[in-house]
């Protein structure tokens, strides 16, 4: 009889304890949270409270891990917006034009996604809830269980064949390893700058289910502090509405402090957004979003132990990246354990391979932290850290194709279905690029123009920009 233990029964612990199920006799995941009865926020996630999406690559993976997922989601209030079809975009350079991609997020509140989740993917395990991990069992050369503390009982041993380490960010999974003679694991941060503050809004009615996503970039000034905003609608007609700013441009956190920091954005259309909404609960801050790597691929770990998730490869919250890449990382295992059976001898190439699936997201999660900072950020506008200056000409070309990809179906498929984690089209061969650089980039939006792609948003912003002259906020 072969037994896994999941150490941590959130997003990616739920997804790694359904995928174990189909090739383990006995999965038991431990979780020292206890789980609320409904679709609300958890005590033991503390970004829980913040906006969540899925993007494309991790929502096509967790509908093929859990089919009938996203139907449920759908049906139960989430929103499909594509990218950048269905969001109001304010790049660096300007907006961008509905243009189809193929990439797109899904929107809802982290309490009903997780819910969702739960409830199809930890019917076939036993899931031990208000239970601590203590530590793994065994030495060196091999894991053979988990030491644990449930509530009211005595520490106990859990036998495993294969113990897979979910608990996130703040993994106790190093300690453990040299704990057991086990070789150092190396860990890379990179700091993002970044802070955010969260408030949740019930939409006014005539914008409830019609708003796209809206997304603020900052735009790259030297020696000033970056700062955005993001707006997704969830279920029962709600916005989530996040701000983000850099060391020195932190979002506040009190009402009037709030309210003025998205008034002073370079479009106020968000701080307009929120004036014409009621609040719901109060606004909250998040500081902790750097960019976390752990190398366990490269020391010779004891056989019968695997990192998966966040665990592995945090990136800066921002951007969008760690339940997608759970869900590719989960999807992964099934499919090595299905290559492979569940062989402990083999977790140091399950290890590569949950490793590998955070790769894309770390490498540009970091590249664009080392830029201006801002979900789904327009990076070709930053300069490489560690390049020489660039030349008037290079300038001329980066400015061409940054100010194209506003406009250019084929360069924003590229750029989106990168961001989503979706895999490159095959017909890529640098000719959009080319067309790019050699014809005149089409004209930028004026906000008008930019909102009036969406109809509903459109008579809303109308009246309420109305003024004599026909004349139209400018962007900051």
């Amino acid at each position: 009889m072969t037994r896994a233990v999941v150490l941590g029964g959130g997003f990616a612990g739920s997804l790694a304890g359904a995928v174990l199920a189909r090739h383990a006799d006995d999965v038991i995941v431990i979780e020292d949270d206890h789980y609320p009865s409904g679709p609300r926020a958890r005590r033991g996630l503390p970004q829980s409270q913040h906006s969540h999406v899925l993007v494309a690559g991790g929502a096509r993976a967790l509908q093929e891990l859990l089919p009938g997922t996203l139907e449920e989601l759908f049906a139960r209030g989430a929103h499909h917006r594509r990218l950048p079809g269905d969001a109001l975009i304010l790049a660096a350079a300007g907006w961008f034009r509905r243009l189809d991609t193929g990439a797109y997020l899904i929107s809802c509140s982290r309490g009903l996604l997780d819910q969702v989740v739960r409830q199809r993917a930890l019917g076939a395990v036993s899931t031990w809830t208000g239970t601590r991990a203590l530590g793994l069992v065994g030495d060196a050369s091999r894991v053979t269980g988990v030491a644990v503390s449930r509530e009211g009982a005595a520490p106990e041993t859990i036998e495993a064949d294969l113990v897979v380490d979910a608990t996130g960010r703040r993994s106790k999974a190093p300690r453990w390893l040299a704990e057991l003679g086990g070789a150092e694991i190396e860990e890379t941060t990179v700091s993002s700058g970044l802070a955010y503050s969260t408030r949740v809004y019930q939409a006014p009615a005539e914008l409830a289910g019609e708003i796209p996503a809206i997304m603020l970039h900052p735009r790259p000034v030297a020696g000033r502090p970056g700062q955005g905003a993001t707006l997704f609608p969830i279920e029962d007609g709600r916005w989530i509405v996040t701000l983000t700013g850099t060391r020195g441009g932190e979002p506040p956190a009190d009402e009037r402090g709030f309210a003025d920091f998205a008034r002073s954005l370079r479009d106020p259309i968000v701080a307009d957004l929120m004036a014409a909404a009621t609040p719901l609960g109060g606004i909250r801050p998040y500081r902790d979003t750097s960019n976390r790597r752990r190398y366990f691929e490269r020391a010779r770990l004891p056989v019968g132990f695997v990192a998966i998730g966040d665990a592995v490869v945090a990136v800066n919250p921002v951007h969008s990246h760690g339940m997608s890449v759970a869900a590719l990382s989960t999807l992964r295992l099934d499919r090595e354990l299905t290559r492979r059976g569940l062989d402990p001898a083999a977790s140091a190439d399950l290890q590569a391979a949950m490793t590998a699936e955070a790769e894309s997201s770390w490498r540009m999660a970091v590249a664009q932290d080392a830029g201006p900072a801002g979900r789904m950020a327009v990076v070709e506008e930053a300069e490489p850290a560690g390049r020489r200056e660039a030349t008037a000409f290079e300038r001329e070309i980066l400015a061409r194709r940054t100010r194209a990809l506003l406009s250019s179906p084929e360069l924003a498929a590229e750029f989106f279905r990168a961001q989503t984690l979706m895999p490159a089209r095959a017909e890529k061969d640098g000719s959009a690029v080319a067309r790019a650089l050699r014809g005149e980039p089409d004209p930028l939006l004026t906000t008008r123009e930019a909102v009036m792609q969406y109809p509903a948003l459109h008579a809303w912003w109308d009246a309420l920009n109305r003024v004599p002259g026909g004349r139209e906020p400018s962007l900051r």
